[in-house]
């Protein structure tokens, strides 16, 4: 139940109809009987950079999931950022800490490895390559490729179009 007592995680992107962390994290928190929420925020891209400045003047949100399109504008409106988002150049999880400054992390790499381990795939000494060089697949080869010393190439759309 929301109170007004509730802490508030925000899922901000656009458009919201495919968001799955609320369907995922909601639940878990009333299990565990966590007084928290996240709320799906549908943020068109040229509203964002005011936005986020705004909803973290809330007193009761703690952080934001980031997806599309916002996942690179968001380093710029950090105050810190973990080394995967220095790396990645994109950020999907923001932290207000308790003196209001934002901290600015990326878990997409950790959470495709992760998912492929589950799997059951083998990494052993598999070359990589990732297509595109979006938020995503940033974080994907910033994690795979700094972590595992494997050979990793990457491809974007400009050399998918070129034909490169």
């Amino acid at each position: 139940m929301i109170s007004g007592s509730t802490t508030l995680i925000a899922h901000i992107g656009y458009p919201t109809e495919t968001f799955k962390a609320p369907l995922i994290y909601n639940p878990y928190f009333e299990k565990a009987r966590i007084d928290a929420v996240v709320v799906p925020m549908g943020v068109k891209a040229g509203d964002y950079r005011d936005f986020l400045k705004s909803i973290f003047r809330l007193t009761n949100i703690r952080g934001a999931l980031i997806t599309m399109p916002h996942k690179v504008t968001t380093v710029g409106l950090l105050d810190e950022c973990s080394t995967a988002v220095k790396v990645a150049g994109s950020c999907n999880a923001i932290l207000r800490r308790a003196d209001g400054t934002l901290l600015g992390d990326m878990f997409d790499g950790a959470g495709f490895i992760r998912g492929l381990k589950r799997k059951g795939f083998e990494f052993g000494g598999a070359a990589c390559l990732v297509v595109g060089a979006g938020g995503v697949g940033s974080a994907i080869a910033a994690l795979e490729g700094g972590s595992s010393g494997r050979k990793m190439s990457a491809i974007t759309k400009a050399q998918r179009a070129s034909g490169a």
